[in-house]
Protein backbone atom coordinates (compact mmCIF):
# COMPACT_ATOMS: atom_id res chain seq x y z
CA UNK A 1 0.00 0.00 0.00
CA UNK A 2 1.26 3.46 -0.89
CA UNK A 3 -0.72 6.38 0.49
CA UNK A 4 -0.35 10.15 0.28
CA UNK A 5 -2.11 12.25 2.92
CA UNK A 6 -2.35 15.95 2.07
CA UNK A 7 -4.05 19.00 3.50
CA UNK A 8 -3.20 22.35 4.97
CA UNK A 9 -1.88 22.74 8.49
CA UNK A 10 -4.40 21.73 11.13
CA UNK A 11 -6.40 19.29 8.99
CA UNK A 12 -5.43 16.18 10.99
CA UNK A 13 -2.76 14.66 8.76
CA UNK A 14 -0.31 13.97 11.57
CA UNK A 15 -3.01 12.54 13.85
CA UNK A 16 -4.05 10.16 11.07
CA UNK A 17 -0.40 9.21 10.55
CA UNK A 18 0.13 8.56 14.28
CA UNK A 19 -2.88 6.23 14.35
CA UNK A 20 -1.62 4.37 11.26
CA UNK A 21 1.92 4.06 12.70
CA UNK A 22 0.67 2.64 15.98
CA UNK A 23 -1.67 0.21 14.20
CA UNK A 24 1.23 -0.99 12.04
CA UNK A 25 3.43 -1.42 15.13
CA UNK A 26 0.76 -3.61 16.72
CA UNK A 27 0.22 -5.81 13.67
CA UNK A 28 3.54 -5.96 11.80
CA UNK A 29 5.89 -8.92 12.13
CA UNK A 30 8.71 -6.71 10.82
CA UNK A 31 10.15 -3.27 11.43
CA UNK A 32 8.12 -0.07 11.32
CA UNK A 33 9.96 3.18 10.55
CA UNK A 34 8.67 6.72 10.99
CA UNK A 35 10.62 9.71 9.66
CA UNK A 36 9.92 13.21 10.85
CA UNK A 37 11.67 16.56 10.93
CA UNK A 38 12.10 17.37 14.61
CA UNK A 39 10.85 15.33 17.54
CA UNK A 40 7.20 16.26 17.96
CA UNK A 41 5.99 12.65 17.60
CA UNK A 42 8.25 11.22 20.31
CA UNK A 43 5.49 10.72 22.88
CA UNK A 44 2.74 9.71 20.43
CA UNK A 45 4.46 6.85 18.61
CA UNK A 46 4.75 3.32 20.02
CA UNK A 47 8.22 2.68 21.47
CA UNK A 48 8.69 -0.29 19.10
CA UNK A 49 8.68 2.01 16.08
CA UNK A 50 12.02 3.32 14.84
CA UNK A 51 11.35 7.08 15.02
CA UNK A 52 13.98 9.07 13.13
CA UNK A 53 14.50 12.84 13.20
CA UNK A 54 15.81 13.53 9.70
CA UNK A 55 17.16 16.95 10.70
CA UNK A 56 19.74 15.16 12.88
CA UNK A 57 21.17 13.67 9.66
CA UNK A 58 21.17 16.83 7.53
CA UNK A 59 18.48 15.57 5.18
CA UNK A 60 17.65 18.37 2.78
CA UNK A 61 16.09 17.86 -0.62
CA UNK A 62 14.37 15.08 -2.51
CA UNK A 63 17.54 13.21 -3.45
CA UNK A 64 18.84 13.18 0.13
CA UNK A 65 15.49 11.99 1.48
CA UNK A 66 15.23 9.28 -1.17
CA UNK A 67 18.76 8.12 -0.46
CA UNK A 68 18.05 8.08 3.27
CA UNK A 69 14.96 5.89 2.79
CA UNK A 70 16.91 3.47 0.58
CA UNK A 71 19.75 3.41 3.10
CA UNK A 72 17.35 2.57 5.92
CA UNK A 73 16.07 -0.38 3.91
CA UNK A 74 19.55 -1.47 2.87
CA UNK A 75 20.49 -1.77 6.53
CA UNK A 76 17.27 -3.60 7.49
CA UNK A 77 15.39 -5.74 4.97
CA UNK A 78 12.77 -6.53 7.65
CA UNK A 79 11.15 -3.11 7.19
CA UNK A 80 7.46 -3.57 6.43
CA UNK A 81 6.22 0.02 6.85
CA UNK A 82 7.73 3.45 6.28
CA UNK A 83 5.86 6.54 7.42
CA UNK A 84 7.09 10.03 6.57
CA UNK A 85 5.56 13.10 8.22
CA UNK A 86 5.81 16.49 6.50
CA UNK A 87 7.85 15.23 3.56
CA UNK A 88 7.52 18.50 1.68
CA UNK A 89 9.53 20.23 4.44
CA UNK A 90 12.28 17.65 3.96
CA UNK A 91 12.20 18.45 0.23
CA UNK A 92 12.85 22.16 0.83
CA UNK A 93 9.15 23.06 0.52
CA UNK A 94 9.49 22.55 -3.24
CA UNK A 95 6.41 20.87 -4.73
CA UNK A 96 8.30 19.59 -7.79
CA UNK A 97 11.05 18.06 -5.63
CA UNK A 98 8.41 16.53 -3.39
CA UNK A 99 6.59 15.01 -6.38
CA UNK A 100 9.88 13.61 -7.70
CA UNK A 101 10.70 12.11 -4.30
CA UNK A 102 7.23 10.60 -3.91
CA UNK A 103 7.32 8.97 -7.36
CA UNK A 104 10.63 7.27 -6.66
CA UNK A 105 9.65 6.33 -3.09
CA UNK A 106 6.35 4.83 -4.29
CA UNK A 107 8.18 2.76 -6.92
CA UNK A 108 10.74 1.62 -4.35
CA UNK A 109 8.04 0.67 -1.82
CA UNK A 110 5.98 -1.25 -4.35
CA UNK A 111 9.03 -3.11 -5.68
CA UNK A 112 10.11 -4.13 -2.17
CA UNK A 113 6.68 -4.87 -0.66
CA UNK A 114 6.81 -1.99 1.82
CA UNK A 115 3.76 -0.05 2.96
CA UNK A 116 4.53 3.66 2.52
CA UNK A 117 2.51 6.52 3.97
CA UNK A 118 3.59 10.13 3.42
CA UNK A 119 2.01 13.34 4.70
CA UNK A 120 2.50 16.75 3.17
CA UNK A 121 1.07 20.20 3.86
CA UNK A 122 -0.20 20.90 0.37
CA UNK A 123 -3.67 21.05 -1.09
CA UNK A 124 -5.16 18.35 -3.29
CA UNK A 125 -4.93 20.82 -6.18
CA UNK A 126 -1.15 21.02 -5.71
CA UNK A 127 -0.74 17.25 -6.09
CA UNK A 128 0.56 16.20 -9.52
CA UNK A 129 -2.08 14.39 -11.58
CA UNK A 130 -0.14 11.12 -11.68
CA UNK A 131 0.09 11.09 -7.87
CA UNK A 132 -3.61 11.64 -7.16
CA UNK A 133 -4.20 7.89 -7.33
CA UNK A 134 -2.37 7.64 -3.99
CA UNK A 135 -4.74 10.03 -2.16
Amino acid sequence: MVKLIVGLKGTGKTKTLIDMVNEAAASSAGSVICLEQGDKLRYDINYQVRLVDTSAYGISGADALGGFVCGMYASNHDITHIFIDSAIKMCGKDIDQFASFFRSAADFAEKNGIDLVVTSSITTDDVAEDLKKYL
